[in-house]
């Protein structure tokens, strides 16, 4: 019984072993050629980001104005605002 078991469990072990090698190869070509296709798609994408940054560019370059016009906007009304308080203030201190 003993020399049976040690005669036919490697056999088992090997044959086992072969199939899980198998699977590791099958596994391992899917997984590569997923790769590939998830490569191309991130390629396609990067392509049509490229193709969009004049666009972004355009936009930055429009909004980087428009908050320099509102900050200057904004800093000549808190000026006139500052000024008028100011003379009041004197005003009433030379009443």
């Amino acid at each position: 019984m003993i020399s049976f078991l040690q005669t036919f469990l490697p056999i088992v072990i090997y044959f086992l072993l072969i199939i899980l090698l198998i699977i590791g190869i099958i596994l391992g070509v899917r997984s590569i050629q997923t790769l590939n296709k998830v490569d191309k798609v991130v390629d396609d994408v990067n392509d049509k980001v490229q193709s969009l940054n004049g666009f972004f560019n355009l936009v930055d370059f429009t909004t980087d104005k428009i908050v320099s016009i509102t900050d200057k906007v904004v800093e000549g009304v808190s000026g006139l605002i500052g000024t008028v308080f100011r003379r009041k203030r004197k005003n009433d201190e030379e009443e």
